[in-house]
């Protein structure tokens, strides 16, 4: 038996991510095992930065270097035999964006792709998201991230529409008005689902993961839309030191999964559903996958 050891780096806004997986074959070729070997996250918030004063910090700069070193080293102890490290919307912002990923490969070998929302979604939509859905249903996918969020509507088994908006947890922690954008993705999400029966969300990123384990709901089950408008308002109403304390939240997801779950409900209202699923996925494990069957 030949087992692949993969590894994927997802460069955010709110944190990066290497991801290390053993690929272990099966009789059925098309579909073998992706097993999680290490995660590491590291919280380099660029998005901070890019969205405020539109480049990369030289602090988050010197620890980006750093992580990579880190990461790079890993890999090598991991015995990687192939990697890719993909940025989305705060690398893509950035002014000195491509300069800093020159710099990256000059120090660490590693080459970063910035991608675009499209892809982004192109890559998470490729892992096992198909497996979920049933081909007699709509659904709506939400992936929320640091910078962006990445919609799609599928219905009967096939893409319907694809969106990226520039709204995200990192982007409306700095900013106190996003009114125009929350009118464009209601207005979208509600042309794109008005003659679906009956829409199902589907979620993705690391604030309803999160939420998700919260709940003590076993895998495979969904979320309720009056559960998570009920602990939306009960996150609210915590102190950022009282997720932290009460709920165990890291520092760095404490104060962005309140704009988080504010976009997954406002997706489940003006789509009409009162269910989300919450599969773990992400763009990492699309990278893996991709990366295996060499579409990358």
């Amino acid at each position: 038996m030949i087992i692949e050891k993969l590894a994927a780096i997802d460069i955010g806004s709110n944190a990066i991510r290497l991801l290390i997986s053993n690929v272990i074959p099966t009789k059925d070729e098309a579909n073998p095992i992706f097993k999680k070997s290490a995660i590491v996250r590291v919280p380099i918030r660029l998005g901070a930065d890019a969205f405020i004063n539109g480049e990369i910090s030289e602090e988050n700069k010197s620890r980006m270097i750093k992580a990579m070193k880190a990461f790079r080293l890993l890999m090598e102890v991991h015995g990687i035999e192939k990697h890719k490290a993909c940025a989305t919307s705060a690398m893509r912002e950035a002014s000195n964006g491509s300069s800093l990923v020159t710099e990256i490969f000059e120090k660490t070998a590693i080459n970063i792709e910035i991608i675009d929302g499209k892809k982004e979604a192109a890559i998470i939509f490729s892992t096992d998201l198909t497996n979920i859905i049933e081909k007699n249903k709509s659904y709506l996918y939400v992936d929320v991230g640091g910078g962006s969020t990445e919609l799609t509507v599928f219905s009967n088994g096939k893409i319907i529409n694809s969106k990226s908006f520039k709204i995200g947890t990192v982007r409306l922690l700095n900013k106190n008005s996003m009114r125009k954008i929350w009118d464009d993705i209601e207005i979208w999400i509600k042309e794109n689902t008005n003659n679906l029966n009956k829409v199902t969300l589907i979620g993705s990123g690391g604030n309803i993961n999160k939420l998700f384990k919260l709940s003590g709901k076993q895998h495979g089950k969904p979320l309720s839309y009056i559960y998570l408008k009920a602990h939306y308002k009960f996150l609210k109403r915590m102190s950022y030191e009282e997720r932290i304390i009460e709920l165990g939240l890291n520092p760095d997801r404490a104060d962005v999964i309140v704009p988080a779950t504010k976009i997954y409900l406002s997706a489940m209202k003006w789509s009409g559903a009162n269910k989300i699923y919450v599969p773990k996925i992400g763009l990492a494990d699309g990278i893996i996958k991709n990366l295996y069957f060499n579409k990358l």
